[in-house]
């Protein structure tokens, strides 16, 4: 795998905070700061809903952003997507009830915790998950997914180290972006030393 620092050499996106106004400034400067205290989670669920979270975006657990202390101020402070399915609980209760039942299916499987499994044991109980037949636990398979993946992602990517990963340059405001385009970057933008570990699925889109 290619790292951030091969792909992108030279780009920290910390380097730009004096192109952002105060506000935006005190906002991204804080993600970076000490993660929040768990107030969500009990122990076994924040050790399982790290393990998951390492699984879904793939992290480095010596280089990791702060998904669950992301995730669980979230949870904590009721700040929801505004919407669910009908179908599913709360997101609170959710998300209480799958970390359950996935350190029940762990334990049925081997014997242990989730978070304590081998990797490729996590994988393989995830793709169970994902790729099922019928209910998973009384959830629906792709609803309880679609959860999982979306608090995973809102957190991981609006941390300025994911934006380093992905060569994103933070906000546009106060200063805007005048060189719109396909390959037409910023003065402060960095090109992509790696293009073409892209996978052709993603150029496509």
């Amino acid at each position: 795998m290619t790292s951030s620092a091969d792909r992108f050499p030279g780009f920290h996106v910390l380097d730009q905070v004096d192109a952002w106004d105060s506000v935006t400034r005190a906002v991204v400067e804080a993600r970076v700061g000490r993660p929040s205290d768990i107030r969500f989670f009990d122990a076994d669920e924040e050790a399982t809903a790290t393990a998951l979270f390492d699984r879904l975006l793939d992290q480095d657990p010596e280089h990791r952003v702060p998904v669950t202390a992301m995730v669980d101020a979230r949870l904590a402070e009721q700040q929801t997507d505004g919407w669910r399915y009908d179908s599913m609980p709360s997101d609170e209760e959710s998300w209480r009830r799958s970390l359950a039942a996935l350190a029940e299916d762990a334990a049925t499987a081997h014997g242990r915790r989730f978070a304590t499994c081998a990797t490729e044991e996590q994988l393989a109980l995830l793709e169970q998950i994902k790729s099922g037949d019928g209910h998973w636990h009384g959830f629906d398979r792709a609803r309880i997914w679609s959860l999982w993946t979306r608090y995973a992602c809102t957190a991981f990517y609006s941390h300025p180290d994911a934006w380093d990963e992905i060569g994103f340059a933070g906000p546009a405001y106060p200063r805007g972006y005048k060189n719109l385009g396909i390959d037409r970057r910023e003065p402060f933008e960095v090109a992509d030393a790696h293009p073409d570990d892209i996978p052709e699925a993603e150029t496509q889109r």
